[in-house]
This record gives C-alpha cells, sequence and structure tokens, in this order.
C-alpha cells in the first residue's frame, strides 16, 4: 500500500465562492508568458499595483524570486523548467481558491507546460497573457546582461538563443511592449478584466 493513499483530501470550510463574495471580485490567473526582458515582470506588477489600488486581494508571483525559495533546487534543463512551471500552476490555484487574483512572471518556454497549469483551475480562471516582444528588442534591451552571457556561451539553455521558446497559439491576451508602451499594456490589460466582468 502506497503512502499517498493515506493522504485524504480535506475541504474547507470557507468556500472559494464565499471568498470570492467577500473580496468582491472573481479570482483567477493572469499568467503572463515571454522572452526573458519582454516587460513580463514590469506589466504584471503594474497591474498587480493599479488592482490593489482598487482594493482588490492581488499578488505577483516572479520567475526569478521564486528561484530564490520555493524552486531553488531546479535548474534550467528542459525537465527543470517543466518541474518549475508545474510548482507554480500548483500554487497559483491555491491562490485562486483563496479567492485571490494571482499573476505570475514566468517565461515558461512550452506549451504543454502552460496548458497543463491551464487544465488546473476552471477555464474562466485562466488568462494565458503573451508578452509579446521580438528577440531582437529583448537582446537590446538586455537589464540583466542575460543575452550577453547566453550569446558569450557564459549561459547555456537560454530561451531564445540556446534553447525553444513556443509562442502561445491561442492566448486570451496579447500585450506587444515593442509597439506599446508600458502604461498602454496595463491599461489595454485592465480593460479587458473589465469587459470579462472578472474584476
Amino acid at each position: 500500500m502506497s503512502e499517498k493513499q493515506n493522504i485524504v483530501w480535506h475541504e474547507a470550510e470557507v468556500t472559494k465562492q464565499e471568498r470570492r463574495t467577500h473580496n468582491g471580485h472573481q479570482s483567477f490567473i493572469l499568467w503572463f508568458t515571454g522572452l526573458s526582458a519582454s516587460g513580463k515582470s514590469t506589466v504584471a506588477n503594474r497591474v498587480a499595483s493599479s488592482l490593489f489600488q482598487q482594493g482588490k486581494q492581488v499578488y505577483v508571483l516572479d520567475g526569478d524570486n521564486i528561484r530564490h525559495g520555493l524552486n531553488n533546487d531546479l535548474g534550467f534543463n528542459e525537465e527543470d523548467r517543466k518541474e518549475n512551471i508545474r510548482r507554480i500552476g500548483e500554487v497559483s490555484k491555491l491562490f485562486v481558491d483563496s479567492g485571490q487574483i494571482v499573476l505570475t512572471a514566468f517565461i515558461s518556454p512550452y506549451r504543454e507546460d502552460r496548458n497543463l497549469v491551464r487544465k488546473l483551475v476552471r477555464p474562466e480562471e485562466f488568462l494565458e497573457v503573451f508578452v509579446k516582444c521580438s528577440l531582437e528588442e529583448c537582446e537590446k534591451r538586455d537589464p540583466k546582461g542575460l543575452y550577453k552571457k547566453a550569446r558569450n556561451q557564459e549561459i547555456t539553455q537560454f530561451t531564445g538563443i540556446s534553447a525553444p521558446y513556443e509562442e502561445p497559439e491561442n492566448p486570451e491576451i496579447i500585450l506587444d511592449t515593442e509597439k506599446h508602451s508600458i502604461e498602454e499594456c496595463v491599461e489595454s490589460l485592465l480593460l479587458e478584466l473589465k469587459q470579462k466582468q472578472l474584476i
């Protein structure tokens, strides 16, 4: 008999719907995906700040920050990247259950992994936000100097250079940070959430 058979799900006394009613808004995942330096974390944090000022319960899970703690045992090979996203998906699901809006800013290069997270929650609880920006522009920005290191082969398995990035095929939202300012992207996303009656 495996130990897993001894684990039983314990239903919470406070339901997801009760939490949503208490908070006055829906709970869902805004999954920001895109190349390094595309603007995922910047847009996610600005959106979170705006939602917070409106009295919404909101939290940002950022790729680099998560790798300092929860996922500090993972590297950047394909297997570890998949596990990184799986764990974030499970954490995000808990945030949705707690009645909060969770914004995740992860390169999350593989469609299969993003779809796995999508399946963890109800269809209306997952919005894929493709932060669109060309490799050339991201490389020009290079705020952390990672592209330079990748080109000098100081970093291996770097998305866009020595590892693949699979663009979303049908994202709920596309934000083009190459053509639009951060402010315009934030405004556009907030408008979309209002139209979908999520906030």
